[in-house]
């Protein structure tokens, strides 16, 4: 038996026999007691009367609330719910629009919706299908699936998740509905400059505006992702025996936090040009618009594998279970899942061919773009091995997966076509792309989330879906999707453009557009019987039997009917399919002979394990039901949505109130002194129920998100790198710049506030609380000052931002630095009012560590912040 002796940080390890010791002189209280579990253990008589009190109790602090109070949920079944029926929304909306798009270009001529309003059409259906409906319909998948695939209570930040959620559906209905009122965008959804700067009119500040505040609900909902993945998995489950759906979340929650980045940064920069006038993207004044589609595309490739991958994902689910066989291949599929995702940040170029790139950036691009199929081939091949080796029972769900394999390899092979250069100079910007993007799209995304449904169906609803129906859905949307998209790969090789909303007779594309216009009705038509059979009332249906596909993973642990409480009882996972390799581990698990079974405090509480081999460290109390959620989404969204129409300064005030809510929220939701240290959690094991520092799940999400955040400055910085390397006139022998000695003020300010921070959580922890309080007030008034100084640094230069490229840049660099600064002087007075009253000890500091987090990656920020706008334009000069 092996021991654990893991407090978190700072904790001495002491061995005894089969034992977890903890010492009361350790501030970060260890584990206590014998871990893993033996089978003797496990298999003690329960106590039937404790078992049906402690799962009233369980059914009590979990249950949902009646009536209107219901929306106040924040659990992740709730949510998730909620996430997957808006993006099935969005998702109807953006079909609809495409269909009035198909009914103007069945014939030539046609005068169905006129140009402008044509634009529109399918500058939001792309947009949509994007932003509203892809990447959304896998975090609402995720945050529903996860927690029952990691045999979880919930997310560990449920409040996020609901975050993210009313702030999406805020943003999604303000952009989907742009069109009814005639200022939906119409740039495309790439919106490429100097169009869309100059002329896009309201339309692309809808665009703008409107899709950031989306971004930041998906880049919340990836890093709650992340950490559920990373910390809330069950004792046991190391991550070589997760289930392949958390490896694909972990890989593509990644690629989230590193490609929605740089499209932020380029939105702001968009946005400071078309509110302020600054010449990012106007060659006249020293920009240049190739770094948007830099920027774009560095955000726009990956998304293609966001999609893609997490619908991988659900097959991986869905062929073990049809074959009644382990996958083959799992580590192999790992290692492709992981490569998949680096290889797409390395792609982006593959979208401009045509923009007149040299010769060698134009090989090494299509070099890697021909290298991303070896990973993603891997897993596909996989899949087929695995079918191979197994009894197939070619259910609903394995019928989509089926459609999906052979529609995907159809568009990859177009893929292989368009990612050799001379190829894509003949095809670009015309309709083979159109079919090529829609292959990949539909047979990537779109039949793996129509199989994903059928499958998880009796999960979510504990009802099933109809064969019949499921069968009639499937062949109408292939057939329609095949006659929809095939004849466009000969409409663009005989000419046809995308994006014109009509052409002339006698080209010969009038029979294949009508073709393609009846195919998308019959392939709406299956779509809708497929949402007719997922919608339509069941109420007379008998409930589904536990399992029934006779499935290996935890999710099908499920009770029946339904409970709130996630699982009875968190397992001891050992194998990578519990269900079929760990015997009478679900009987176990409704006994309540696993760890957490009760619910004795009344508190909603769910696991927190080490990163690598999934060893219990903490009991981490999440939050329940509220308000507060909608209260800061919705000043949230009013600080984005007003700036659309040139109302600033109430957008800066409810920006300000979005702080003070989520201020509020953190004050009185999160890191609370518990009312003891330890708790026991089952099977001999006690466990802390408060934990700081790396052992938190709070601090990785610190840390997650800045990484996200440090992205997007890079992004900034790549932009001052390129308009030097793309500009001879760029940096001149004349150019002004900031004033050297505010600037050295403000980088030596931020440097010893930076240090007094991590002085106050050092002294802190070591019981000198006055000292860590005066530490901590100089640290504030430090920051104060260097804020000042940095902005007095560019404002009272001569460096005028509508002038040219260079001073607009580093105006964006110090803006981006003065808004982190002001977060970070927020989040010390936090931390002071946390020592002043109590909330913040010696023992429990959870907020002064992540406080100290965000000021390690705050340096660095000032640090490159100051070479860029200082030091990098003399050095730059001279060369």
């Amino acid at each position: 038996m092996s021991e654990v002796s893991d407090s978190g940080r700072n904790a001495d390890k002491t061995r005894k026999e089969g034992k977890l010791t903890s010492f009361a002189d350790d501030p970060a209280v260890a584990p206590a007691g014998t871990y893993p579990p033996t089978e003797e253990m496990l298999s003690e008589p329960v106590d039937p009367e404790w078992s049906d009190a402690s799962a009233d109790r369980l059914r009590a602090i979990w249950k949902g609330l009646p009536g209107w109070r219901y929306w106040k949920a924040v659990n992740n079944s709730e949510v998730g719910i909620w996430y997957s029926l808006a993006c099935l929304f969005f998702m109807l909306c953006a079909g609809a629009m495409a269909l009035i798009m198909r009914v103007q270009l069945a014939v030539p001529g046609a005068d169905i919706v006129s140009a402008d309003t044509y634009n529109q059409l399918y500058t939001m259906h792309g947009s949509a299908m994007m932003f509203l409906f892809a990447v959304p319909m896998f975090e609402a998948i995720a945050i529903l699936l996860l927690p029952a695939f990691l045999g979880a209570r919930d997310m560990p930040f449920p409040r996020l998740s609901a975050y993210g959620f009313w702030c999406f559906a805020i943003g999604g209905l303000f952009v989907i509905s742009s069109p009814l009122f005639g200022i939906g965008p119409d740039g495309g959804w790439f919106m490429y400059p100097p169009y869309s700067t100059k002329f896009g009119g309201i339309g692309a500040d809808v665009w703008l505006l409107g899709l950031s505040f989306i971004e930041v609900a998906s880049i919340a909902a990836a890093v709650e992702l992340i950490v559920g993945v990373l910390k809330c998995r069950p004792p046991g489950m190391r991550v070589n025996i997760m289930p392949l759906y958390a490896w694909y979340v972990l890989v593509v929650g990644a690629m989230i936090l590193f490609a929605f980045p740089p499209l932020i940064a380029g939105d702001l920069l968009f946005e400071l040009e078309r509110a302020l006038g600054w010449p990012f993207f106007d060659p006249d004044r020293g920009g240049d618009p190739m770094l948007w589609q830099h920027l774009f595309w560095i955000f726009g490739h990956p998304e293609v594998y966001i999609v893609f991958l997490p619908s991988i994902a659900i097959a991986a689910m869905v062929v073990p279970t049809a074959a009644r066989q382990p996958i083959v291949g799992y580590s192999w599929i790992v290692l492709s899942a992981v490569g998949t995702g680096f290889i797409s940040f390395g792609l982006w170029v593959h979208h401009m061919f045509t923009t007149g790139l040299p010769n060698i950036s134009l090989g090494f691009f299509s070099a890697a773009s021909e290298a991303v199929v070896i990973p993603t081939g891997i897993q596909l091949f996989a899949f087929v091995a695995t079918l191979l080796v197994g009894r197939v029972r070619m259910s609903v769900p394995m019928l989509y997966i089926a459609g999906s394999l052979a529609i995907f390899t159809a568009g990859g092979l177009t893929g292989v076509m368009v990612a050799l250069a001379p190829f894509d100079w003949q095809a670009h910007d015309s309709y083979f792309v159109v079919a090529h993007l829609h292959y990949t799209l539909f047979g990537g995304m779109v039949f793996p989330v129509m199989a994903g449904v059928s499958y998880f169906y009796p999960f979510f609803t504990k009802k099933k879906m109809s064969n019949t129906l499921g069968r009639i859905a499937f062949w109408l949307t292939f057939v329609g999707f095949n006659v929809t998209f095939l004849p466009m790969h000969l409409t663009g090789l005989m000419g046809m453009p995308r994006r014109v909303f009509t052409y002339l007779p006698g080209l010969g594309w009038d029979g294949l557009n009508l073709i393609s216009t009846v195919g998308a009705f019959v392939m709406a038509a299956g779509i809708l019987t497929f949402v007719w059979d997922v919608l339509r009332p069941k109420g007379n249906a008998p409930f589904t039997e536990r399992n029934p596909w006779d499935a290996g993973t935890l999710e099908w642990s499920h009770d029946v009917p339904d409970q709130a409480w996630g699982v009875r009882s968190i397992p001891h996972v050992v194998t990578r399919y519990p269900i079929w390799q760990q015997p009478k581990i679900v009987e176990r698990m409704d006994a309540g002979r696993f760890y957490l079974p009760d619910a004795e405090e009344a508190k909603r509480e769910t696991l927190v394990t080490s990163i690598l081999d999934a060893r219990p460290i903490q009991v981490m109390r999440v939050t329940g039901p509220t308000w507060k959620t909608h209260l800061t989404a919705a000043f949230t969204g009013l600080g984005f949505i007003l700036p659309t129409f040139h109302i600033y300064w109430p957008a800066a005030f409810f920006l300000l109130c979005a702080g003070a809510a989520v201020i509020w929220w953190l004050w009185t939701s999160t890191t609370p002194v518990p009312e003891k240290d330890m708790k026991d959690v089952g099977l001999g094991l006690k466990l802390p129920v408060y934990a700081s520092g790396p052992a938190s799940a709070g601090w990785w999400g610190v840390w997650i998100t800045m990484l996200g955040d440090m992205t997007a400055f890079a992004s900034l910085v790549f932009g001052m790198v390129f308009f030097w390397t793309a500009s001879e006139t760029f940096i001149t022998d004349d150019t002004r710049t900031v004033l050297l000695p505010w600037l050295s003020l403000a980088t030596l300010a931020v440097g010893c506030s930076w240090a007094l921070t991590v002085a106050a959580r050092e002294t802190n922890r070591r019981g000198r609380g006055g000292i860590a309080k005066f530490c901590l007030t100089g640290a504030f008034v430090l920051t104060i000052v260097g804020a000042g100084a940095l902005a007095i640094s560019f404002w009272a230069s001569d460096l005028e931002p509508t002038t040219h490229s260079f001073p607009a840049i580093c105006g964006a660099i110090t803006i981006w630095t003065l808004a982190h600064l002001g977060l970070g002087l927020t989040m010390q007075g936090y931390g002071l009012a946390g020592m002043i009253f109590g909330k913040l000890t010696t023992r429990y500091d959870a907020d002064l560590w992540n406080i100290t987090l965000f000021w390690h990656f705050m340096l660095v920020t000032m640090a490159a912040a100051a070479f860029m706008i200082g030091v990098f334009p003399i050095l730059a000069g001279e060369v």
